[in-house]
């Protein structure tokens, strides 16, 4: 059985260990443990962690700020992948901002992410595009997504 539960600093070694196994190294696109330290006791930032059998499966990392919502981080491990633990996140995140009194939910993907799919099911549509905005550890730079949808009463 799968839980959510309110993540904190003290998850942090967790939270580094699924986002590890979860982003490929060469996107560019994982945060480092001090990055994820640093936002974690920001007014309006929360975080999410999935735990099965105890053990850290995902995790959100998001922030509500005058009426609005941003996923910043979802991540889920490599063999849990495809089994609704990134529905269970994402859907958390939007229940979580609407009881911040967000009414606009945000997130920014690479482009060719497979979450991509998981986003669009969700109701998620693109609104922009940053060119170049992610860079691999060859040099390669990727574009990041900027999807939006309104949130749910």
């Amino acid at each position: 059985m799968i839980r959510l539960d309110p993540g904190s600093i003290a998850d942090l070694d967790a939270v580094m260990i699924v986002m590890d196994d979860s982003f490929d190294p060469r996107f560019g696109e994982a945060w480092t443990a001090s990055q994820c330290a640093g936002l974690l006791p920001m007014p309006g930032v929360w975080m999410t962690i999935a735990r099965e059998d105890g053990a850290a499966i995902g995790f959100a990392l998001s922030r509500a700020v005058a009426g609005e919502a941003e996923l910043l981080l979802l991540a889920v491990r490599r063999e849990v992948q495809g089994k609704g633990v990134g529905k269970m996140l994402l859907d958390r995140f939007a229940e979580d901002a609407g009881s911040r009194g967000a009414t606009r939910l945000h997130l920014e993907v690479r482009e060719g992410n497979h979450a991509l799919s998981l986003y669009e099911r969700a109701g998620y549509t693109l609104v922009g595009r940053r060119r170049n905005y992610y860079s691999g550890h060859a040099g390669q730079t990727y574009d990041a997504l900027t999807l939006a949808k309104n949130a749910t009463a």
